[in-house]
């Protein structure tokens, strides 16, 4: 079989719920660059399967991330193995940082992850996040951190990356870059977009020079409220259709 004709078979051969979640993922990852947030070929977007097995979707290793199409996404188990037919390779470090938290979290099923300017420029800060503007609220009623262990590729970080993410939404790499996890494709999304955004409004408030006013905490203690008031509980889902229309007028080609 050559290589088109494997990627034109894939919708063939996987159950329609498997299909909506790799037209899902590759909308994110055309998303991603499409807000600068994209490193190369670098960093990694995986989302679970449906259907109870632990398999999970993620970029073919060597592609950038606005050529990446739902049929093109590398289908993988825990144990880094293709469990479907595929020409193309997985990054590695992206499948030791998916695979422990796609393992330790049940509800994780959209990872992303993300090397930002912005993200990266505050992962590099010693105090990280601060609460300095309205997005910073939603990012730090559920955040937590990682401290830099080197490359992602050792299999004995994997349980100290699940420790310290917890039940958190929001992780922030020290020295490295974002996470996000979600149930779903368009929340873990909206979590990203949330969360560079503030990161760049931090970075952007400091260059100013001027003195930062902080937030009081009980208003951060009260952000998921104040969420679930805004978007009616959809969070992801309000703006997710919206998104799409935006990727089908610059380029469908994500949905083959």
């Amino acid at each position: 079989m050559t290589q088109q004709q494997s990627l034109t078979s894939v919708r063939e051969r996987v159950t329609p719920e498997e299909w909506e979640q790799r037209v899902s993922l590759a909308a994110a990852y055309r998303l991603v660059p499409h807000f600068r947030w994209d490193d190369l070929i670098f960093t990694h977007l995986s989302a679970r399967v449906p259907g109870g097995d632990h398999h999970f979707l993620i970029n073919p290793y060597g592609m950038t991330f606005d050529e990446i199409t739902a049929s093109s996404l590398v289908k993988v188990d825990l144990g880094g193995n293709k469990v479907m037919d595929s020409p193309y390779e997985i990054n590695p470090a992206g499948f030791t940082i998916h695979s422990a938290i796609h393992a330790g979290r049940e509800d994780a099923k959209c990872i992303l992850h993300v090397h930002s300017v912005n993200g990266a420029a505050v992962s590099a800060q010693k105090d990280g996040l601060l609460p300095i503007s309205q997005q910073s609220i939603f990012v730090l009623s559920s955040l937590a951190y990682h401290d830099y262990e080197g490359v992602a590729l050792r299999e004995d970080e994997k349980p100290r990356l699940v420790r310290d993410l917890g039940e958190k939404n929001f992780f922030m790499l020290r020295n490295h870059g974002l996470i996000t996890v979600a149930e779903n494709v368009p929340d873990a999304f909206l979590f990203m977009y949330t969360f560079e955004s503030a990161c760049m409004i931090q970075v952007r408030a400091q260059a100013g020079g001027g003195e930062l006013i902080p937030i009081d905490p009980c208003i951060i203690a009260t952000a998921r409220q104040q969420a679930a008031t805004v978007t009616e509980e959809a969070v992801g889902a309000l703006a997710w259709p919206a998104l799409l229309r935006k990727l089908d007028r610059i380029d469908p080609s994500y949905r083959n």
